[in-house]
């Protein structure tokens, strides 16, 4: 079985990762750039898997915290290029907080994630400033790059 975002040809196996060519006068240099991600979610089990599956898929998971609160203290102290983001939280809902977190100019990428079947919650997820909605059964790095093009 093929994991999303990591191309198999047998003895072979590619990893997609973003590049950025920087030039200075006489000089060229290709540096490749890895995500950083903040997992925000009340479930210890679930932030394992989910750190697991981000890494593997080459993301770097800088932090992690347990509700809305220390959420938001994280991804202010270490500035994530992602914040993967439950709904549902002890404190506050995953809403409040992505709006609290995208409000600034230099603010994280939000994607917001459940267990629960939500429906369509694409009016809430717009209104939060989250970048979308990934279902935590959908999790890896292919469904966030897919959200972040």
């Amino acid at each position: 079985m093929r994991r999303p975002g990591v191309f198999g040809f047998g003895w072979l196996t590619l990893r997609v990762q973003v590049a950025v060519l920087c030039v200075a006068p006489g000089d060229a240099t290709i540096q490749t750039m890895t995500r950083t991600v903040l997992i925000v979610d009340d479930h210890p089990g679930f932030r394992t898997s989910a750190r697991r599956t981000l890494e593997a898929d080459g993301y770097q998971v800088v932090g992690e915290a347990q509700d809305g609160r220390s959420g938001i203290a994280a991804a202010r102290a270490l500035r994530p290029d992602i914040v993967l983001l439950d709904v549902n939280l002890p404190d506050l809902d995953g809403f409040e907080v992505a709006s609290a977190l995208t409000g600034a100019d230099d603010a994280p990428i939000v994607v917001l994630t459940s267990s629960l079947d939500l429906g369509d919650v694409n009016w809430l997820v717009a209104r939060s400033g989250a970048r979308g909605f990934v279902a935590k059964a959908d999790l890896s790095g292919a469904a966030l790059e897919a959200l972040l093009r």
